[in-house]
């Protein structure tokens, strides 16, 4: 049996990889919202992004709304494979047939 991927394996960084896999291919989420929803400060969730796009698991997008710095994020195709790849792993120990999709 394969090992996890350790990147993906931390229980924040799969938070954010789930909540990116939820959207739409190439849609990107606010700092904000993704703070909320893996219940990070914004240091820790900072530093768990720059791990994700150091391997290439996501694009960090910074833009302005009018004045304001905005930060949005959004999964990278080679993120995504490496998503399926881990819940393809997880199946795997839990026995649960991989034809199955729910």
């Amino acid at each position: 049996m394969e090992q996890p991927d350790t990147i993906i394996h931390q229980p924040a960084r799969l938070k954010i990889m789930g909540a990116l896999r939820a959207l739409p291919p190439g849609e990107p989420l606010e700092f904000v919202r993704l703070r909320a929803l893996v219940g990070a400060t914004d240091g820790n969730l900072g530093a768990h992004l720059s791990t994700l796009e150091q391997a290439g698991y996501i694009d960090v997008l910074k833009d302005f709304v009018g004045k304001k710095p905005r930060t949005r994020v959004r999964l990278t195709r080679a993120g995504t494979r490496a998503f399926r790849a881990y819940v393809a792993f997880l199946r795997e120990i839990v026995g649960e047939d991989k034809s199955r999709e729910d």
